[in-house]
């Protein structure tokens, strides 16, 4: 039986001959960006790269999801390797589509590109037959929690129930039978170096937000209006005054935008709606933050005698990345780019619905460097696909070979030693009890 640096010597023995190809795919996936449950394209390649490695792929789980499955050679637990789909919407980005201004300013054409990298090694048979358990490949849709009202329109018509791809595929059973996950996203802080460790991220609650107040004449007759848009101004206002009750360590963050302020500048605002992100380091902290902020909403309209409408969207959970998999992962990157160059953060204040997964089982959500720029900006590309590609799929893999080599041992002690903080139904049940739709009529 080969040893685990033979394994590894081969992943990337295989991983470096199709290198070219790889980076290839990553740069195809550039030019064709699509934003969440719209990566018909994407998904479209996935797939086709799937079947080729002689594995079944199944397609449009989530809309636009595909997962593959590969068996070891005996029983073991399932990993789940898993990659994101979709673009973000930045219209001055360089590789942005001039059609729908979608643009990959988060560089997940290169973590598509790793993943069929890792599949690619971990499913040889000189790799796979010495691994036991099962390694599922999942692309998944929308992570990027932008176009609200798009999606909650999917949610209407009944095509998802949740706004973001893993949610989504939790609530379709396809993480029913994993046991641990991971993913490797790119970044292009200096400070993180080239693969970084990182321990938490803020979980999200998106909110959508109309003041209905009274049209009248601006100049003739404001008096016989009731102003909307000084009834968002004052929720805002409202929802300043109580950040001083936010913690510094639970990481609040609270930022509206006003997506409607008013029909015409000669008439008192009647229709206003806002959009905002209520954002967390703990589910508690999270909460009492979605609390105060409904007050402040509530307030501001109840100021100027106006109603409000107030929508609450599931988002995304705080991400807990299991330590003993992070472990594993920094010996690997060591290995790739050399001590020196591995870094850590021990928060982050974005969300991603990784954070959902690891509320079900152990999960790591480390980063590869290769990119400039600012995240989710016109500026952010990659520079680097040696990096961000092809040292990011040997990382993958090597983690994988430590997980599931050895009858699964490492895998199998850390699926066993942690104690999910949720299981899928009471996830489930959590996420929809946290939906909700208010209409509040001051006065």
């Amino acid at each position: 039986m080969p040893s685990k640096e033979d394994l590894k010597r081969r992943a990337a023995e295989i991983i470096d001959a199709r290198a070219d190809d790889l980076t290839a795919l990553a740069k195809t996936i550039l030019k064709n960006p699509e934003s969440g449950f719209r990566e018909l394209k994407t998904a479209k390649l996935v797939a086709e790269q799937f079947a080729a490695l002689g594995m079944q792929p199944r397609s449009g789980l989530a809309v636009t999801g595909v997962r593959a499955d590969a068996s070891g050679s005996s029983a073991g637990p399932t990993l789940a390797v898993l990659g994101e789909l979709d673009s973000l919407i930045v219209s001055e980005h360089p590789h942005a589509d001039p059609d729908t201004n979608a643009a990959h300013a988060c560089g997940h054409h290169c973590q598509i590109a790793m993943l069929l990298g890792a599949a690619t090694a971990l499913t040889n048979p000189d790799v796979l037959g010495s691994l036991a358990g099962r390694i599922a490949f999942m692309a998944v849709p929308a992570e990027e929690y932008i176009e609200i009202e798009y999606r909650d329109g999917l949610r209407r018509d009944g095509k998802i129930e949740f706004l973001g791809g893993k949610p989504e595929m939790v609530r379709l059973g396809e993480f029913d039978d994993v046991h641990l996950a991971m993913m490797l996203h790119t970044t292009s802080n200096p400070g993180e170096k080239l693969m970084c460790i990182s321990n938490t991220n803020n979980g999200t609650v998106a909110k959508r937000i109309q003041f209905i107040g009274k049209a009248s004449h601006a100049g003739g007759a404001p008096h016989l209006g009731i102003n909307a848009l000084n009834a968002a101004m004052m929720a805002m206002t409202a929802i300043n005054f109580n950040r001083e009750t936010f913690r510094d360590e639970d990481s609040i963050r609270v930022h509206p935008i006003i997506t409607k302020g008013g029909e015409a500048v000669s008439a008192v605002p009647a229709d206003v709606r806002m959009e905002t992100f209520v954002r967390g380091r703990t589910l508690d902290a999270l909460m009492d933050a979605n609390t105060k902020v409904d007050r402040a909403l509530r307030a501001g309209a109840m100021a100027v005698g106006a109603e409000i409408k107030i929508q609450t969207i599931p988002g995304y959970m705080p991400l807990h990345q299991n330590q003993a998999m992070a472990e594993i992962f920094r010996v690997n990157a060591a290995e790739l780019v050399g001590e020196e160059n591995v870094g850590y953060v021990d928060h982050r204040g974005g969300s991603t619905d990784m954070g959902d997964i690891s509320r079900l089982m152990p999960v790591i959500h480390p980063y590869v460097g290769g990119a400039t720029g600012l995240g989710h900006g016109a500026t952010y590309v990659i520079e680097d696909y040696s990096l961000a590609v092809i040292k990011g799929a040997k990382a993958l893999s090597y983690t994988a070979i430590d997980l599931l080599a050895d009858d699964a041992s490492h895998g199998n002690s850390i699926a066993g030693g942690q104690r999910p903080d949720m299981s899928i139904p009471e996830y489930l049940k959590f996420m929809r009890d946290l939906a909700s739709e208010e209409t509040f009529k001051s006065g």
